[in-house]
């Protein structure tokens, strides 16, 4: 099952074609708010790297974010156009369980957090369970000092992952129970996309391209501005 994975949701703009839940090749870049630019020409190379041409496709996996509203927004439409002109399903995995995946085998509390400017951040807590992690509350976003407290109070030991961990460090190290899993994990796992996308494929869990939703869970800056009284 030859499957195209597709994340935006950060600076970061990542795609990846796997082949039966392997990553037979990917292209990540960061290029600040360049997603639209950088987007087309990363699925090109990559479908001409692998030798594998679109209409093989079986299916287009996309990150849904939460996460920054420009990027995020370029992918899922992409994910959507394409697959409609392909006549293939889309399969949609949050963009917050792709930080998580990759540190399933830590016995701690991940925390997965992304930034979401203006001093706060999009953030997620997962269990480790066989075989994957299970995500523990809902998906959420506010103020990093908010979350921090909640860390302190809950007193478990805590496992961080994500670039709003990067962007607010100072804040982070002054929990007790808390460790940074480092610069590789600062950004969502393409490869973990394919994964977690071609098992939900095999069990066709499909999503139609129409039906599919990027996460938001606030307003864009612009839609803000556009709501405050002049």
């Amino acid at each position: 099952m030859l499957v195209l994975a597709i994340d935006t949701a950060t600076p970061q703009v990542a795609v990846a074609i796997g082949d039966n839940g392997t990553v037979r090749g990917e292209v990540r870049m960061v290029g600040e708010r360049r997603h639209a630019e950088q987007l087309a020409p990363a699925i090109h190379y990559v479908c001409a790297e692998t030798g594998v041409r679109l209409d093989k496709l079986a299916a287009i996996a996309v990150g849904v974010g939460p996460g920054l509203f420009t990027g995020l927004r370029v992918g899922v439409t992409t994910a959507k156009v394409m697959a409609q002109a392909l006549r293939i399903p889309v399969v949609t995995i949050p963009t917050l369980d792709l930080l998580a995946y990759p540190l399933r085998h830590t016995r701690r509390m991940v925390v997965a957090v992304i930034d979401a400017r203006r001093q706060e951040v999009f953030h997620a807590r997962y269990r480790p369970v066989p075989g994957g992690v299970q995500r523990d509350g809902d998906y959420a976003v506010g103020p990093v000092e908010e979350l921090i407290a909640d860390l302190e109070a809950g007193g478990e030991e805590a496992l961080l992952a994500g670039d709003g961990v990067t962007r607010y460090r100072s804040h982070f190290e002054g929990l007790d129970r808390a460790e940074v899993a480092g610069p590789g994990f600062e950004a969502p796992s393409v490869a973990a996309l394919v994964e977690l996308a071609t098992a939900r494929a095999m069990r066709e869990e499909f999503t139609t391209p129409w039906e599919v939703r990027p996460l938001y869970l606030r307003e864009s800056d612009a839609e803000l501005h556009w709501a405050t009284p002049r």
